[in-house]
């Protein structure tokens, strides 16, 4: 991954606006941000260089959370949490043996799937009776759903079920956006030890770039936040879809060979 004026000030851009989308909508920083720049580097690398700006994004979002917030919803999800950090250990371990190709095809359809079961004006055959099947609040369900989306995560920085899941447990705004940050801040936290140990890190510059990019993607939560207050959540879910569509429909196209 060349560092050139060029290459660090589009990337500058691209966390900004990454980090802009979490603040406005509640997530969405690591599936934008991964996305936009799989699509013109290696996917592997862009996975593995977005871990350290997530981190600093949930930090700032989790710590909205009081302790007490944090106590009682980390035993309450702690079966999701468990499961979800071994599949993401899994996914990390995966990732470096996935050619480039099929995994920008595969992370485009990944992403317009999350849009298309995200939008609201065309209803999704079974989408509801999956959901009351799946996502229950038990102890099983919770480990299912964890294992699953921490194996898609550490491979993909995707987390759209775990973010499915924690909507359906009648959390408000504020505490559903606290315990996102939580649970993707210790499953981060482990994934950087593991981008580490199994050297999917090209060298120490993309590991310094990558904690650079930290500062734009801090500042992007914050500028989200404040364009939350005057925003809708019908608008706000309007331009996070709109956006991902476009990253995932131009990854399906690269990992096609057609862009």
């Amino acid at each position: 991954m060349g560092l050139s004026p060029v290459f660090v000030a589009g990337l500058t851009v691209v966390i900004l606006v990454a980090g802009a989308v979490n603040g406005l909508a509640g997530f969405g920083f690591a599936l934008v941000g991964t996305m936009a720049l799989a699509s013109v580097i290696d996917p592997a690398v862009a996975v593995v260089f977005m871990i350290l700006p997530v981190m600093a994004v949930n930090l700032s979002l989790a710590r909205d959370l009081s302790a007490d917030q944090l106590r009682s919803c980390g035993r309450r999800f702690a079966p999701l949490i468990a499961a979800a950090l071994v599949g993401a250990v899994a996914g990390m371990a995966v990732l470096q043996r996935l050619p480039q190709a099929p995994l920008k095809a595969g992370l485009g359809l990944v992403t317009l799937a999350f849009v298309l079961t995200a939008q609201q004006a065309v209803p999704v055959p079974l989408l509801a009776a999956t959901r009351d099947r799946c996502f229950v609040e038990s102890g099983p369900a919770m480990a299912g759903v964890g294992a699953v989306s921490g194996l898609l995560f550490g491979g993909t920085n995707v987390g759209v079920q775990l973010i499915a899941y924690l909507r359906s447990c009648d959390l408000s705004h504020g505490l559903f956006v606290g315990v996102v940050a939580m649970v993707f801040l210790g499953l981060n936290g482990v994934r950087v030890a593991a981008a580490a140990a199994l050297g999917l890190y090209p060298g120490l510059a993309v590991v310094a770039a990558s904690a650079a990019a930290a500062v734009p993607a801090v500042a992007g939560v914050a500028l989200g936040k404040r364009l939350r207050l005057r925003t809708s959540e019908s608008r706000r879910r309007v331009v996070v879809l709109a956006l991902l569509t476009a990253v995932g429909g131009r990854l399906l196209l690269a990992g096609a060979g057609i862009a």
